[in-house]
């Protein structure tokens, strides 16, 4: 059996959590291929290594001195190899860095340079293997993943290697520079590395036992979700759930492969199995609730407008023409309803209304904002009548008024608009009536 490991940047933010990584790994002896993250924070008031070599960069692409904030990068390093006792040295390491910082090799080596010298000091205190990812992980000339090609040489690679560590969150362009994930992109490194070895499971680690039905920021102790599908998955990461970096689904996706987010402070804890398909009935109705803040409703009406063809693409060719991307569309016979993030559209909002007018000679134009969509998301929604009927009763007990409904042929979702003064009401509301109420 191989399981590929992941661990955020809490499960590695100093010599202590290091320890527990440690005895995690050792305690399985098919967990073979380790991907880290790089230092997260120590403490509340404490500095990501990332955004601390973000702004080391940033200091010498200005031309000023830098060399103080290197200092406390490699402090923070070698606080690290010191609580382990390890004998090595990253002094070489520094300076080459240094020289890069000088000669402005961009800001996406800066950041990769977290992750880059954890994965050293990791592979040295396993007594693994070390493989930077620059050599594994690949992208094209438009800084776009190249898939195939990182698959076919990861997977040369690791066949002859028994266990190694390969860092996260960054790999190399066809020039040999450095070019990195999104942030939160080591996520997609396990999954890359997960396929690549054909692993029976990707676990990732982080300081979270798992997902949660709800953001314990706004339900006080939320009930966990034990199982979980990629397509549910998809649904919640994408409106705000940020347990897993929402692309490191696909890679693992196509090949099968499960992933279990496991909590590194609380090994004995399961956590939540992420999977293509299951024939377990979800404990509740709903898997999750996720939602996002900050969207506005342009709502264009035009009678006869369903009778016109070509009505909708004209409309949405206006917001592709500013590039403006949509959320949902929802619409009746004489009108249609496009939301989109209001701080992308504030700014370019008359340019975008003259240019509906122009295409689609709408009647009217009306416009609302401040508002936020919920999503509702769970397997079960498909087998359950009266679904929606329950989300507006709990709405409508909680006095919130609902703005917008929408919900897939897939049966797996239903998205709800409310004001951004109602959103975090609605959320518990939602909650209260499918998980605490048991009908």
């Amino acid at each position: 059996m191989k399981k590929i490991v992941k661990f955020g940047g809490s499960s590695l933010a100093g010599s202590d959590q290091f320890k527990k990584v440690a005895n995690i790994i050792q305690a399985d002896d098919s967990r073979r291929y380790v991907v880290p993250s790089a230092p997260g924070k120590r403490f509340s008031t404490d500095t990501k290594v990332t955004d601390m070599l973000y702004q080391c960069y940033d200091t010498a692409q200005n031309g000023k001195r830098f060399q103080d904030l290197l200092k406390k990068i490699k402090d923070r390093y070698l606080e690290i190899i010191q609580g382990l006792s390890l004998n090595l040295s990253l002094d070489q390491e520094f300076e080459t860095i240094e020289k890069l910082f000088l000669e402005k090799a961009g800001s996406d080596y800066a950041a990769s340079r977290g992750e880059y010298l954890n994965g050293i000091l990791l592979a040295n205190y396993l007594g693994y293997e070390f493989i930077d990812a620059a050599e594994v992980i690949f992208f094209n000339e438009k800084g776009i993943f190249d898939a195939k090609k990182t698959n076919q040489i990861l997977a040369q690679r690791l066949e002859t290697v028994e266990r190694a560590v390969i860092p996260g969150f960054y790999g190399s362009l066809p020039d040999g520079s450095i070019k990195t994930f999104s942030r939160g992109g080591s996520d997609i490194t396990g999954s890359i590395v997960a396929k690549a070895v054909k692993a029976d499971l990707y676990e990732n680690w982080t300081d979270v036992s798992g997902f949660l039905i709800a953001d314990p920021r706004i339900i006080e102790n939320p009930e966990a979700i034990t199982t979980i599908t990629y397509k549910e998955l998809r649904e919640l990461s994408y409106m705000g759930a940020t347990v897993l970096h929402e692309d490191a689904i696909f890679p693992v996706r196509k090949a099968g492969i499960p992933i279990n987010i496991r909590n590194t402070n609380r090994p004995q804890d399961e956590g939540t199995m992420i999977v293509e398909s299951t024939c377990r009935k979800p404990k509740y109705t709903i898997t999750g609730i996720a939602g996002k803040k900050g969207f506005v409703a342009i709502n264009v009406e035009k009678d006869m407008m369903n009778s016109e063809i070509g009505f909708g693409r004209k409309i949405l060719s206006a917001f592709e023409k500013y590039g403006i991307s949509f959320e949902h569309v929802p619409s009746g016979i004489d009108t249609l309803t496009v939301f989109v993030h209001q701080p992308e559209f504030e700014g370019k909002e008359q340019q975008v209304l003259s240019e509906i007018h122009r295409l689609a000679e709408p009647d009217s134009i009306e416009m609302e904002s401040d508002l936020a969509l919920i999503a509702v998301v769970g397997r079960g929604m498909r087998a359950s009548k009266g679904t929606a009927g329950r989300i507006f009763s709990a709405l409508a007990h909680a006095n919130i008024n609902v703005k917008m409904i929408d919900q897939g042929s897939s049966e797996l979702n239903i998205i709800i608009g409310v004001r951004n003064q109602d959103f975090e009401a609605a959320i518990k509301a939602i909650y209260d009536i499918f998980v605490l109420i048991q009908l």
